[in-house]
C-alpha cells in the first residue's frame, strides 16, 4: 500500500487537514496527493498544465472527490473522468458535505463508486476513513491499468 496514491480534491483547508489526519490516523501511508479544485484535478489526471509529463501510468488506487470546488465543479470533474478510456475505471468517492438528494443522484448517475457525506464531529469521520482504507485500500480488487 505504502507507494499507492490517494488524490484528494478538497477546497477547503479545515476539511483537507481534517481528511489527511484521519488518514494517518488510521494507518493510511500512502502519497496523498492534494488538488485544490476541479481544473487542477483534471491537469493532474490527463498531465496537462502544471503538471505536464507526469507520469500518467501512476494514477491514483482511490480518488477522494468534493463536489462544490472552485473552477470546475466535483460532478463535472467525475463526467470527464468517466468520458476518458484512460480515467473511465479509477475508483472514485464523493466525500462532500453536500445534503442535497440530486448530488447524490447525479453522482451514482456519472458513475461515482460512493457516495459519503462528511460527519462533523472528528471521531465518527476517522472511522468513517478507517471502513474507507479497509475497503478501497485493503479488501477492493481495482480494475487493471489498461481496461482489460
Amino acid at each position: 500500500m505504502a507507494n499507492k496514491i490517494i488524490m484528494l480534491v478538497e477546497d477547503n483547508a479545515d476539511d483537507e487537514a481534517l481528511t489527511v489526519r484521519a488518514l494517518k490516523k488510521n494507518n493510511v501511508d500512502n502519497v496523498i496527493v492534494v488538488v485544490r479544485d476541479g481544473a487542477q484535478a483534471l491537469e493532474y489526471l490527463f498531465a496537462t498544465g502544471m503538471y505536464a509529463g507526469r507520469d500518467v501510468t501512476e494514477m491514483p488506487q482511490l480518488i477522494l472527490l468534493d463536489l462544490k470546488l472552485p473552477k470546475v465543479d466535483g460532478l463535472e470533474v467525475l463526467r470527464r473522468l468517466r468520458a476518458d478510456e484512460r480515467t473511465r475505471l479509477l475508483p472514485v468517492v464523493i466525500l462532500t458535505s453536500s445534503k442535497e438528494e440530486r448530488d447524490l443522484i447525479e453522482g451514482y448517475r456519472l458513475g461515482a463508486n460512493s457516495y459519503i457525506r462528511k460527519p462533523v464531529d472528528f471521531i465518527q469521520f476517522t472511522e468513517a476513513v478507517n471502513q474507507l482504507k479497509l475497503y478501497w485500500l485493503v479488501l477492493n480488487q481495482p480494475a487493471p491499468r489498461n481496461g482489460e
